[in-house]
């Protein structure tokens, strides 16, 4: 039943890649294939994905728990309702950078109060403002030169596709969104590709019983764990230091506990914060060592946030990797995030610093 509900999840999070493949209109998604679906339990942990980009799926929690701590408070009077979607790219909450921007829909399985999983959907858009046209400028000093910020907006409310607000956000800034009408149906394609997941969701919890699909989203989840303890109990102590053709340094030290079977992955000796764009926030961190402890793993799981309930993950705040708004950050997605995933795979001993592109 765990590898039934393992290809389940999977199969959910792909169909999910199909429909927002098949409806997009920009070349970036449907074609260059630059985007990411997968399907969250109810705390905004990462159940399952598509074979899609890591970076983006090892990122998304942040951006569901983003949702959950500000809107399910009810801070705002309203909660997480039925019928809401949601739309951020902030890099500080979740995001990678700008283009990325990632659409969440709340499921609910019957007539609870609180949703019971999210399903969400991150799209790299053709371009999303900033100083040079595709929102990827080389020389940006801060966030906003990068493009329009949206942090935690609602996207549709209670089933009405909030358009005109979001053409008003994406036309802010010195240096708003240049093609509006090309985001706003990406982010249709986006919405779709999530309704299409909450649907099959809802469909799988209608077969099996709502308290079957949230027990096996918790094994799903115990499975990967007790996988990378079980890596843990093979690896060692390692250490390994970066240079960039900056002059940055990406520095990681890995401690193995042979007792709990757990690590630590300590950044600490990593560059401070850049005056340049290959800041790269936490969030990619966080991708880039679940993506290696995936890598790393001979057991075929899906590649989910119970991967890093064994590591505990220190990046001192300020740092290159930990950058402090207003940091420009368009490269670290691109360039830093595969020196952080060099660096994790030297630093285990197993793989060279050149294996992970």
């Amino acid at each position: 039943m765990l590898e039934i509900f393992n290809n389940l999840f999977m199969a959910i999070a792909e169909e999910m890649g199909v429909a927002l493949q098949s409806t997009a209109s920009s070349v970036n998604i449907k074609e260059r294939l630059d985007f990411s679906c997968a399907i969250f339990d109810a705390e905004g942990a990462l159940i399952a994905n598509a074979p899609h980009i890591p970076v983006h799926l090892g990122s998304m929690g942040e951006s569901i728990r983003t949702i959950i701590d500000t809107r399910g408070s009810g801070r705002d009077g309203r909660g997480i309702r039925r019928g809401d979607a949601y739309v951020l790219n902030d890099p500080y909450r979740g995001g990678t950078h700008l283009p990325d921007i990632t659409v969440i829909v709340p499921v609910f399985y019957g007539e609870e109060a609180e949703p019971s999983a999210f399903v969400a959907a991150r799209g790299h858009h053709a371009d999303i403002g900033g100083i040079a046209p595709g929102s990827m400028p080389p020389d940006s000093r801060t966030i906003d030169e990068e493009g329009v910020l949206i942090d935690n907006v609602l996207l549709v409310d209670e089933g009405r596709f909030l358009e005109a607000e979001i053409r008003e956000l994406l036309a802010t800034g010195e240096w708003p969104a240049r093609n509006v009408d090309r985001n706003i149906s990406d982010l249709k394609a986006q919405l779709a590709a999530c309704v299409r997941g909450a649907e099959v969701l809802v469909a799988t919890a209608r077969d099996y019983g709502p308290e079957v699909i949230g027990a096996y989203m918790h094994h799903v989840l115990a499975n990967a764990e007790e996988s990378v303890r079980r890596l843990l109990d093979r690896l060692d102590d390692g250490a390994f230091e970066y240079e960039m053709d900056n002059g940055a340094r990406v520095a990681v030290k890995i401690c193995i506990d042979k007792a709990t079977r757990s690590a630590t992955f300590d950044f600490t000796g990593t560059s401070d914060q850049l005056p340049d764009n290959f800041n790269a926030p936490f969030s990619i961190v966080r991708a880039a060592s679940l993506y290696v402890l995936r890598t790393l793993i001979d057991d075929p799981i899906p590649m989910n946030d119970g991967c890093l309930r064994p590591i505990k993950l220190v990046v001192p705040d300020g740092c290159m990797l930990s950058p402090r708004y207003p940091a420009a950050v368009v490269a670290g997605n691109v360039e830093t995030s595969q020196v952080v995933t060099d660096t994790l795979f030297a630093a285990t001993g197993r793989l060279a610093r050149a294996r992970g592109r």
